[in-house]
């Protein structure tokens, strides 16, 4: 009997575990689901005849060891610094592993052990990283199969909320993904390749320097660049491209007013906050002016230029910036503050049902015929448990594992899904879900 270990059983583990306990009734496998709130874990294996629900915490490194030895196959949805943690007890006891993070150097330094221990360490398997990249090569591939040469490439991808969702809501967002991971988007210089030449983006300026997109049916969108975009260049095969972006997604007007909260200070992490139990959420904001709590706004207003009832300070407004309703912490830092106010209004309500939004643009040439394709998958979320995001990260991670266990999948060391081994299979079973691309010659 096949088992596969998930680790994590946190709001992206729904879909993933669900559809492994699917596979695992048609095959007599075993799936066990750790974390170190076994309640959490139980709740997703919800008395499954295949599945068992463990305590699992890797800082445990004897019980760890133990639990993985036990697996075939170990799929980590723990906080992405944990993986190599993960990965040096797979190493141990010889076990594969997969994850949909971006590959570390700490995990990289794995991949010529993991390869001659005949291990498969797959990452960035998820939805960004993950679907993007196998739904990007697999058009890149039929351009250099129809004899085009890519000049361009751009690539954005963003969790959003359903049109149908909190329709009040300005930000047209919610919390889909680690909060954490929301208030801290974009903390390093953003790299990329523009018309040929190198581009930076250091993080004061990223929300301020954004791309259009439209997608066919949805409506206007704008992206901002992700972290280094430069090193799929290589990894995608495209040396001599004159530009290569890949980005986040995010409804129109969401950056700018996200950007009055970068420049205030909000999310910074370095350093902890006075006085926190006694602070309103209008404090908070006034710690980060010269302005007192009553009239933060219109400070705001006269510093960034905008209007009082534009739509930058509408969104800030709603989000609750600005009451006098307590912060409800003990001590925090800005980051960890602004997180917890913006929960209140961004958490996913039962009913609410997410989007996610994909696009790609390729511009490439057939001899001397400058070509160009967009392609775009959007896919909607059920509720607030089985959401896109779950859906879109946890499903290709599923279908990796189903696929190594059949055999499918040689490849071995740290790797990511570039090869057609990989992205194949795996777009063609996410059809099943409604997980499609959609290309479109312009």
């Amino acid at each position: 009997m096949n088992t596969i270990l998930v680790l994590g059983a946190g709001r992206s583990s729904s879909s993933l575990i669900h559809y492994l306990l699917d596979e695992a009734a048609r095959r007599n496998w075993k799936v066990i689901v750790g974390d170190t709130a076994i309640a959490a874990a139980q709740q997703r294996i919800q008395n499954h005849t295949h599945g068992v629900a463990i305590a699992f915490d890797i800082n445990n490194q004897a019980d760890a060891a133990s639990i993985i030895a036990n697996a075939d196959v170990v799929i980590s949805l723990l906080p992405a610094t944990l993986h190599p943690l993960v990965a040096a007890i797979c190493l141990a006891s010889n076990k594969h592993l997969l994850t949909a993070s971006y590959v570390s150097d700490e995990m990289l330094a794995y991949h010529e052990e993991a390869k001659q221990k005949g291990l498969l360490f797959l990452n960035e398997c998820g939805l960004d990283p993950g679907i993007d990249h196998m739904s990007a090569i697999q058009v890149i591939d039929k351009i250099r199969n129809s004899g085009g040469k890519l000049i361009s490439f751009e690539s954005f991808t963003g969790g959003l909320i359903a049109p149908e969702t909190d329709r009040e809501n300005p930000w047209r967002y919610k919390f889909t993904w680690n909060p954490r991971n929301v208030v801290m988007a974009g903390q390093s210089t953003a790299k990329y390749l523009q018309h040929g030449q190198f581009k930076y983006i250091p993080y004061q300026q990223l929300f301020q320097r954004t791309t259009p997109v439209q997608v066919s049916g949805y409506g206007d969108y704008e992206g901002y660049a992700n972290r280094d975009s430069l090193k799929y260049i290589n990894t995608y095969q495209l040396n001599g491209i004159e530009t290569m972006l890949r980005g986040t997604l995010r409804n129109k007007g969401y950056c700018a007013a996200w950007n009055i909260l970068v420049q205030l200070g909000c999310c910074d992490d370095s350093y902890a906050m006075e006085n926190v139990s006694e602070m309103t959420h209008a404090d908070f904001m006034a710690s980060f002016t010269d302005g007192v709590s009553e009239n933060v706004a219109s400070w705001l207003a006269h510093r960034f230029s905008v209007t009082s009832n534009g739509p930058e300070l509408e969104r800030l407004n709603w989000s609750g910036l600005f009451s006098t309703e307590p912060v409800g912490l003990d001590h925090g830092t800005p980051a960890q503050i602004l997180e917890h106010i913006l929960n209140k209004k961004w958490k996913l309500n039962p009913d609410d049902k997410d989007l996610i939004v994909m696009w790609h643009r390729f511009v490439y040439k057939v001899g001397d015929q400058v070509k160009e394709i967009q392609a775009s998958l959007v896919a909607k979320g059920d509720d607030a448990v089985f959401t896109a995001m779950a859906k879109t990260v946890g499903l290709p991670l599923g279908i990796a594992a189903t696929l190594l266990l059949e055999g499918k999948i040689k490849s071995r060391g740290v790797v990511i899904p570039v090869d057609k081994e990989i992205y194949d299979p795996v777009l063609e079973r996410l059809k099943a879900f409604d997980i499609v691309l959609e290309e479109k010659e312009m």
